[in-house]
């Protein structure tokens, strides 16, 4: 098979060196490709933009497969155009590519889809942009409606800085045609996370989960670039936010793209804002992030070629994912002075040495060669990529890597994955201890209270019957590990409950799980009767009682806790303002007789 690669940057490398892998391919070529690439592939000069030269370099040289990476031709419709001439593409069509080429058009389909996104409008005249800003107030957020490079969203902490970003935008143009609308959103606040999935417009397949660091200086300081590295996974993503990601965000926008008429295929990328337990969209892109493509790409253990062939064909229902189970990390090197003005040129000495590492992959995003010499050819040069067991040991592999590596000006953050450390250090408060991984289900109500409440848990699954030591052991040692309560869920003759409170002065709450012919009342009676000084508290059966567990282990908390106190206060009037809520547009009137 011959493949075309589209694009010059670190996300091509890093899909080159993965098709590379492939027994199905005997020859790739890359377009215009750059100092790195060219060891993998055969490079072609034909920019990524020139879609007519492509098709027909594709076309001569009889392509059997392209990959696009880069969004400018997906937005000008290379897609669109080679399928009209017959050749295999991968990508977006330029009709689903707007869900990254116009901000506008994606906040119009989120919010008809109920997709959780930041309030806002979208304006094509400053004047009315002006007088938006004014009437909100500052902190928000100003967006060029098309692509911009990464750079077209600025965060204002002032009303000045807004509007300064709007006249930047739609009066100086600084972004040409991608300021001719801008949107305006509310500020969100928490931890971003990029979720990535492959999707051929029916079933989606998600990657790992990763985190971008956009500004170009340490905790999250100065502009925004493209992006100064990545890693996966993110904790801030765990497998219960995993799943909530899935069902609100990505499954209802392939769905919502399909029932607008432009079925989206390729690679769909959420940039997300999460706070707790309330995950908010960013944005969409329309292909793989950069960059995030090469943490993820390193962690992807099965061929990728026919992922790829089965998302053009519609039936990515029959592939699924092998992802490494280490973490990775990428670390970008830059040029001096970006994302403002830099040199070129500059030779770059250490590149081998840093590629002998085991476990490390040092992808080019703007090289180019001369001679025997790799130069410096972009803001982003660089994107040392490592893996290691953990996050920790991923971040001190990449960082050995980069610093054997030197130019004149280089500039790279030192902090990338810092927030995935901190995250890692929080002291579990709860835990969560299951009889069987099958309750899982219905322990995730318990699960979104805590994010709620932003309480740290633990969880993990030992048996009464089959496993009674591991349980003892647990609890044990649950208040030297800074638990402060235990919430126990089991099906059947449930004991758990009963043998965790025997062995610890942690308050242990029940919840009994309906896995039996007796709808849960077997499991109820085994968890509630207990000898006395044994005792165990418990709520109700199945994702109720999880739920109820939950707020019942706070409310315990609370009590030396002024902080959940106050939390807690303003949890049960949010409860009564739903209700009142729902009584105002669901009153039946009563006729008399």
């Amino acid at each position: 098979m011959k493949v075309l690669v589209v694009g010059g940057g670190g996300r091509e490398h890093a899909l080159v060196w993965k098709i590379a892998q492939s027994p199905r391919v005997k020859k790739i070529f890359c377009a215009p490709g750059n100092a790195g690439i060219n060891r993998l592939a055969t490079c072609v000069p034909i920019g990524a933009a020139e879609i007519d030269k492509l098709l027909a370099f594709a076309r001569d040289e009889k392509i059997d497969l392209t990959i696009v990476g880069p969004e400018d031709p997906l937005s000008n419709g290379i897609v669109d155009q080679f399928e009209a001439a017959g050749l295999r593409i991968f990508g977006a069509s330029r009709k689903a590519a707007r869900i990254e080429s116009s901000k506008s058009f994606a906040k119009a389909v989120m919010e008809k889809y109920g997709i959780p996104t930041a309030k806002g409008r979208t304006f094509t005249r400053f004047a009315q942009a002006q007088a938006y800003v004014k009437k909100m107030g500052a902190p928000l957020v100003v967006k060029a409606d098309g692509l911009a490079a990464g750079k077209g969203v600025i965060v204002c902490s002032t009303e000045k800085m807004a509007l300064d970003a709007l006249k930047q935008i739609m009066i100086d143009r600084e972004f040409g045609d991608a300021g001719d609308q801008v949107v305006v959103e509310e500020c969100l606040v928490g931890e971003e996370a990029s979720f990535l999935a492959f999707t051929d417009g029916k079933t989606v397949l998600p990657l790992p989960s990763s985190q971008d660091h956009k500004p170009v200086f340490n905790d999250d300081k100065g502009l925004n670039t493209g992006g100064m590295g990545a890693y996966s996974p993110a904790p801030v993503v765990d497998q219960y936010l995993h799943q909530r990601i899935m069902n609100e965000v990505m499954i209802p926008m392939v769905n919502g793209m399909a029932a607008e008429g432009c079925p989206y295929k390729g690679v769909l990328y959420a940039g997300l804002m999460i706070d707790r337990d309330t995950i908010k969209v960013l944005e969409f892109n329309g292909r793989f992030g950069d960059p995030e493509a090469q943490p993820l790409l390193v962690r992807m253990q099965n061929d990728i070629i026919p992922v790829v062939e089965a998302i053009i064909d519609e039936r990515l229902d029959a592939c699924r994912l092998d992802i490494d189970p280490r973490a990775s990390v990428c670390v970008v090197m830059a040029a001096g002075g970006y994302p403002g003005k830099y040199k070129k040129g500059l030779e770059i000495k250490g590149i081998d040495a840093a590629n002998r590492m085991r476990d490390v992959v040092v992808f080019h995003a703007g090289t180019r060669l001369s001679g025997k010499k790799i130069l410096s050819h972009g803001g982003r040069v660089l994107g040392v990529t490592a893996l290691g067991d953990t996050v920790e040991l991923a971040i001190k592999k990449a960082y050995k890597a980069v610093a054997k590596i030197k130019w004149t000006r280089v500039h790279y953050r030192t902090d990338i994955g810092k927030k995935a450390l901190v995250r890692m250090q929080a002291v579990p408060r709860v835990g969560i201890v299951m009889g069987s991984d099958s309750d899982l289900k219905v322990m995730e109500g318990a699960l979104g209270i805590f994010k709620k409440f932003g309480i740290p848990i633990e969880m993990t699954v030992a048996s009464a019957h089959r496993s009674p030591e591991r349980a003892a052991a647990y609890a044990t040692s649950a208040r030297d590990r800074g638990l402060r309560a235990i919430i126990a869920g089991a099906g059947h003759a449930a004991h758990l409950a009963g043998v965790l409170a025997a062995h610890t002065t942690l308050p242990v709450i029940g919840v009994p799980i309906d896995s039996s012919c007796l709808q849960g009342f077997d499991s109820l009676l085994s968890t509630v009767q207990m000898p006395p000084g044994i005792p165990v508290a418990t709520v109700s059966i199945g994702k109720p009682g999880a739920k109820n567990a939950a707020i019942l282990a706070v409310q315990i908390m609370a009590v030396s806790d002024d902080a959940l106190a106050v939390q807690l206060k303003a949890f049960k009037k949010e409860m009564a303002e739903q209700v009142e809520k729902k009584a105002e547009t669901q009153t039946i009137p009563l006729r008399s007789s």
